[in-house]
């Protein structure tokens, strides 16, 4: 099985590259080019695309910059 990354993009969206399945609530899948090395996932709500990003964070002024705990 390949690795999925998942990328939290400061001030954007979650970049998700490798192979995986986006499936909605109700259980149907979106079909996902498979040539397409990564998909970028809203975070912010203002996208005319969800569950995709289509850069409306910007004008939206959503800002966010998740970092992993330190222990």
């Amino acid at each position: 099985m390949s690795e999925v990354k998942v990328n939290i993009r400061d001030n954007g969206p979650l970049l998700v590259e490798g192979s995986f399945k986006l499936v909605d609530a109700a259980g149907n899948e979106f079909k996902l080019p498979t040539d397409k090395p990564a998909f970028a996932l809203c975070r912010c709500g203002a996208s005319a695309n969800k569950p995709f990003c289509d850069g409306a964070h910007k004008a939206a002024g959503f800002e966010s910059a998740v970092r992993c705990p330190t222990i």
